[in-house]
């Protein structure tokens, strides 16, 4: 006499013969473990196509990292250097300006200001509070909080 057995649900097989690498629960998605998936794969005789270092993420949009990508290096977004590099002849003069140029502002608020002159150097030095508070009165440069000379 035929026993009478509930039989689960096969999950659908995707392109090319590999099972599917999710099964469906009463909550969502769970997707199976890389062991569990291998397993499945060497008893269906189904070459494993990932590879061991490889992790699995869940799929982004496109147009969010983009977004992301542009904030982080701050494209088509005015920066602080370059306001001050806008601003420069203003802030030290159009003389000292042409022997010295505001290079970038690190995380501690400093700027860097490579100078080829040492004469300029000088003169930049002792007017750096001067400068630091011109600097500030810019807009979106108030995270400057001295200058950083250097010979270049």
């Amino acid at each position: 006499m035929p026993v009478a057995t509930k039989s689960a649900a096969v999950p659908p097989a995707a392109p090319g013969g590999r099972v599917s690498p999710s099964v469906k629960s009463g909550e969502g998605v769970q997707p199976f473990s890389r062991v569990a998936e291998r397993l499945i794969a060497d008893f269906r005789g189904i070459a494993d196509e990932s590879s061991a270092r490889m992790r699995r993420r869940p799929t982004r949009e496109i147009a969010g990292l983009v977004e992301a990508l542009l904030v982080k290096h701050q494209i088509g977004r005015p920066s602080a250097e370059q306001t001050i590099r806008d601003h420069w002849p203003e802030i030290v003069g159009p003389a000292n300006a042409t022997y010295a140029h505001a290079a970038q502002i690190d995380p501690r608020g400093r700027l860097a200001v490579l100078v080829t002159h040492a004469v300029v150097r000088n003169e930049l030095f002792m007017h750096r509070q001067m400068i630091v508070d011109r600097i500030r009165a810019l807009p979106g440069c108030d995270t400057v909080r001295s200058l950083l000379l250097r010979a270049g």
